[in-house]
């Protein structure tokens, strides 16, 4: 199917009701690309199009506004194009080029990963780590790193903020990670550098251990990263399986639920707290950076190659049932109603 007839919907047996939205499905074509939005409740998906080559999609910790990096081009171009698009609380655009590149001294090339740390908007771009502030847009810091070998060179892929004011920053092609400390005048030095790495993607940094949690883009691995820059493998493809193809986006819901994305296979997967892995999302036009709003418990979700991006429900989750135990409409966000208060009137005896 060529890919402006996919459609902009989760089409998965093992998708949540809160998820799945047959009658918002989108179709990139001439005919309805004046569209726009398309959200009439809660329940209910937030398409934004418009974009171009979106890469990563953030919310700021409130859930009160959202940002979007666009490449505008080739992803390794210094072309000073790129741009970052800012959304609203409803996931309204209230600027498509709230930061551009080329516009006011600015230089933006290939924005990819995102992060926010209090004021300021991390961006990845190419060697640099650049911070504005989120509400005015203003450049507040540039941050070099210096290339892992003599003969490298430094290409961020993605940024994710830690605690006590430390950000890192993966390096896909150079199989690295750095840490940046804000606090110390943005200070770099490498966490780690290992060709077991195997194209570091996305990284976030775990709710509950503060271990960095990297997926692999060459060879689908999930790994963690302690502080001290030890490294395992959580997952990985099987000898016989190839569950995973090039992972590109990773994050956590507020009860520490993993999501990752499959951007060549067009999946989004879970990994439940009790270490299942569930498909939620299939059939998806090249899924990049995703996140999670955790304060609206949304899943944010870029479509690079579509030039769109999606804002959707996730489920409550369950308690970690066991395998064999068959799950309930409560395992889903449905709470039933309090019962009905007894009738008036004498007390049988």
């Amino acid at each position: 199917m060529p890919l402006e007839h996919y459609p902009f919907s989760y089409l998965t047996l093992h998708t949540p009701p809160s998820f799945l939205n047959h009658r918002h499905r989108l179709y990139w074509s001439a005919l309805f690309c004046v569209l726009g939005f398309v959200m009439a409740s809660p329940s209910e998906a937030v398409q934004i199009t418009g974009l171009e080559s979106p890469n990563s999609f953030v919310g700021d910790p409130l859930g009160k506004e959202y940002f979007i990096s666009n490449i505008n081009g080739e992803p390794d171009a210094r072309d000073n194009n790129g741009f970052i698009t800012k959304l609203d609380t409803e996931g309204k655009v209230i600027s498509l080029k709230f930061i551009q590149g080329g516009v006011e001294k600015v230089l933006l090339h290939a924005p990819k990963g995102l992060a926010l740390a209090g004021q300021t908007l991390y961006i990845a771009d190419l060697d640099q780590l650049k911070g504005f502030d989120k509400t005015t847009g203003k450049l507040l810091v540039t941050v070099s790193f210096p290339a892992p070998s003599p003969q490298g060179s430094v290409s961020l892929t993605d940024v994710t903020a830690g605690p006590s004011g430390l950000l890192y920053a993966s390096d896909q092609a150079a199989n690295t990670i750095y840490r940046i400390d804000s606090t110390a005048n943005h200070r770099v030095s490498l966490l780690i550098h290992d060709d077991r790495l195997a194209g570091p993607a996305g990284i976030a940094v775990h709710p509950k251990t503060n271990h960095l949690i990297a997926v692999s883009w060459d060879k689908g691995k999930i790994l963690e990263i302690t502080p001290e820059g030890q490294l395992t493998e959580l997952e990985s493809n099987g000898f016989f399986t190839s569950r995973f193809q090039n992972l590109s986006g990773i994050d956590f819901d507020r009860w520490g639920n993993m999501y990752v994305s499959d951007f060549t296979k067009g999946k989004i997967w879970r990994m439940t707290r009790d270490n299942r892995f569930q498909v939620i999302a299939e059939y998806l036009p090249a899924p990049a950076d995703i996140s999670i709003d955790r304060a609206n418990n949304l899943i944010l979700v870029p479509y690079h190659y579509a030039h769109t991006a999606e804002m959707n429900g996730l489920e409550a989750p369950s308690q970690g049932k066991a395998k064999d135990e068959r799950r309930t409409l409560a395992d889903y966000g449905f709470i039933p109603p309090p019962p009905k208060p007894a009738q008036e009137g004498a007390a049988k005896k």
